[in-house]
């Protein structure tokens, strides 16, 4: 083993992983704004037999990708500390894990 620092130039590589757990709390945070919000219910019905479901995680791949778009551009030539985006990933997914939640967005329900 070398003595390298926990940095990497991949720095697509932890784009990729923190977009994903962008896209995971983006869902946790729709799914639960739109418990809290009729407004935002409706707003996300894009299509009546799946409900909000279909705007909750088509909105979700949405923020993924642009945010994968962002954080590829930003972080493709530079060192990344692996084990700081791996944290922020999994923090981030954690976020969204908690926000679907029947028992957590319940709480919010009208």
């Amino acid at each position: 083993m070398t003595d390298q620092p926990e940095t990497t130039s991949a720095g697509v590589a932890a784009a990729a992983f923190v977009a994903a757990g962008v896209g995971c709390a983006a869902l946790g945070l729709l799914t639960t704004l739109a418990e809290i919000s009729a407004g935002v219910k409706n707003l996300l019905n894009w299509w009546d037999p799946a409900g909000p479901l279909a705007g909750k995680s088509g909105m979700a791949v949405l923020i993924w990708i642009a945010s994968w778009i962002v954080l590829h551009m930003a972080w493709k030539n530079k060192p990344v500390p692996a084990r700081r985006a791996l944290r922020i990933t999994l923090v981030l997914i954690a976020a969204g894990v908690v926000g679907t939640f029947p028992t957590f967005f319940e709480m919010f329900s009208h």
